[in-house]
């Protein structure tokens, strides 16, 4: 009923959703057709062997399929893609494939204009004493003997949460409840283990992995960073901007 009335005839509606409909099964069918024909001549002019492959479905949940159903070692994907906004950091598609997957990502947020020029100089490596943080120094290990590039492995703790956490508790808990808790003597312990505890356990980590890499004859700098994690890594990455972070 919102159309304009010379839309509104049954005819006219059937015909133009009968394009439609051709449109969408053969149209897009054609443009993901000529994606692949321009990456197949990228290979090629690489003297790189590839095969293609073309999935009609949701683009995330195709993806996922084919990661799974090809047993592929590796993913590769540009951060944004067609939907790219200001301010965008990372595409619909390739964050839902990122949390989604257990396989190993690589994902590409820079363009390179010309890839022979490109050279792996630098990897930032985060470390937290997981089990999966290890692994991908392991990986930054084998870049390094294949490329020759430099290893930096920073590990970050947050001291400053349970300070403005004891503030706000403080504004709010009653001087009774304050002695049933013995907050004082709470926020002076918590005080002692985030400011030594913390940065000595981090360090540790840190040790384990320069340990780890002199094991393999290998050397890498260690960066111990100090506050919000996620926004200090950021930091640290503007400042010494890698070629590749492993996380």
């Amino acid at each position: 009923s919102g159309l304009p009335e010379r839309y509104q005839s049954e005819a006219i509606l059937k015909r133009q959703r009968d394009i439609h409909e051709s449109l969408i099964s053969k149209g897009l069918g054609i443009i993901s057709d000529s994606y692949l024909d321009r990456f197949e001549k990228r290979c090629r002019e690489a003297k790189v062997s590839c095969f293609r492959k073309n999935r009609e479905g949701k683009n995330f949940v195709e993806i996922l399929k084919e990661i799974e159903d090809g047993n592929y070692d590796l993913t590769v994907m540009g951060s944004l893609g067609m939907g790219v906004v200001e301010n965008s950091i990372i595409g619909g598609v390739c964050e839902r494939v990122t949390r989604k997957t257990r396989k190993d990502m690589l994902i590409i947020k820079s363009q390179i204009s010309n890839p022979k020029s490109e050279i792996l100089k630098n990897i930032l490596v985060a470390i937290d004493g997981s089990a999966y943080s290890y692994w991908g120094l392991m990986v930054a290990l084998g870049f390094k003997k294949a490329f020759g590039c430099e290893i930096e492995a920073v590990a970050a703790f947050d001291p400053y949460f349970h300070q403005t956490a004891f503030k706000n508790i403080a504004d709010a808990i009653s001087e009774e409840a304050a002695k049933v808790f013995k907050f004082k003597e709470q926020e002076k312990l918590h005080d002692e283990i985030i400011d030594k505890g913390m940065a000595k356990l981090y360090q540790g980590y840190l040790d384990t992995a320069a340990q780890i890499a002199q094991a393999r004859g290998l050397e890498i700098k260690t960066t111990l960073l100090a506050g919000k994690v996620y926004n200090e890594i950021l930091k640290h990455i503007h400042m010494t901007k890698p070629s590749l972070l492993l996380i």
